[in-house]
């Protein structure tokens, strides 16, 4: 039976909900919206899986390399304050800089261990086993320790060869300092905070498509402006001025890294990991 031209033609979307769009309307429609939660995790849930099946070497290089990587940070940062007046508003562009390194590792599909506390406890929260539980601590583990030698290599290089002039010398100093000035408990919380924004830059990317460079830069440029503490990054700064000899090791270590690891680390899992996994477990319920 054909309606006539003037009643309302209903249809039918996926859901049994009635609707007035065509069905290639509603493919349209389903095309142009974001992802939701459950699809979100589902593609975190997958990468995750692939990660955590790769062998130890694989992710020690990844590691290595984006620890490597990290530096672009420090440098970019460097020379951004190195050139710029000492305005009230430089630290808001110098900043920038700090997002260079988690444009080159996270677009370069580099391991860094933020990232990381965040993707492998989807599988985890999602199907908890024993095996799972050792995965994932085993790659914390490699991918930690793989980004902390990259940093302590490329800090390293910055402090004893004469690959960047002393005016940018001078400013890898001052961020280093900076990053060392607040107490080990002021560390502690502004790394929970930073753990928070990484992983949650992790669960925004599935829905990014095309925005990807924009998600990155503007949630580290987040955590640099607010002066956050991330432990990657912020290894590459203290680890400047150790090989500088402007701190000492026990700094490094206790200071920074300790609080640092721990903050970041309980930001990314229980704040983010755990909330948006429960939030697709209760509506999958």
């Amino acid at each position: 039976m054909t309606p006539r031209d003037d009643e309302d033609v209903t249809f039918v979307d996926e859901k049994g909900h009635e609707t007035s769009a065509d069905p290639e309307t509603q493919f349209k429609a389903k095309e142009e919206e974001s992802l939701d939660a459950a699809t979100t995790h589902e593609v975190v849930r997958r990468e995750a899986q692939k990660e955590l099946d790769r062998s130890a070497s694989a992710l020690a290089w990844s590691g290595l390399a984006a620890g490597l990587a990290m530096g672009f940070s420090l440098v970019t940062e460097g020379v951004l304050r190195a050139h710029l007046p000492d305005a009230p508003w430089r630290m808001l562009v110098t900043k920038l800089g700090y997002a260079v390194g988690f444009l080159i590792v996270i677009l370069g599909s580099q391991q860094l261990f933020t990232e990381n506390t965040l993707e492998p406890m989807v599988p985890l929260l999602n199907k908890p086993t024993r095996d799972r539980f050792t995965k994932m601590l085993r790659l914390w583990g490699i991918v930690f320790l793989a980004n902390v030698v990259g940093t302590l290599l490329f800090a390293l290089f910055a402090a004893k060869t004469s690959a960047f002039d002393e005016e940018l010398k001078a400013a890898f100093l001052a961020i280093g300092l900076e990053a060392l000035e607040p107490t080990p408990g002021t560390i502690f919380l502004k790394a929970i905070v930073a753990g928070m924004i990484i992983a949650l830059m992790v669960w925004m990317l599935p829905a990014a498509k095309t925005a990807h460079v924009w998600v990155i830069g503007l949630l580290a440029w987040l955590v640099g402006a607010a002066s956050l503490s991330h432990v990657v990054v912020g290894s590459v700064e203290t680890g400047y001025l150790m090989w500088r000899g402007a701190a000492s090791v026990g700094e490094y270590l206790g200071h920074f890294l300790l609080p640092t690891l721990v903050g970041n680390t309980i930001g990314g899992v229980l704040l983010v990991a755990v909330i948006n996994h429960n939030q697709v477990a209760s509506d999958s319920a």
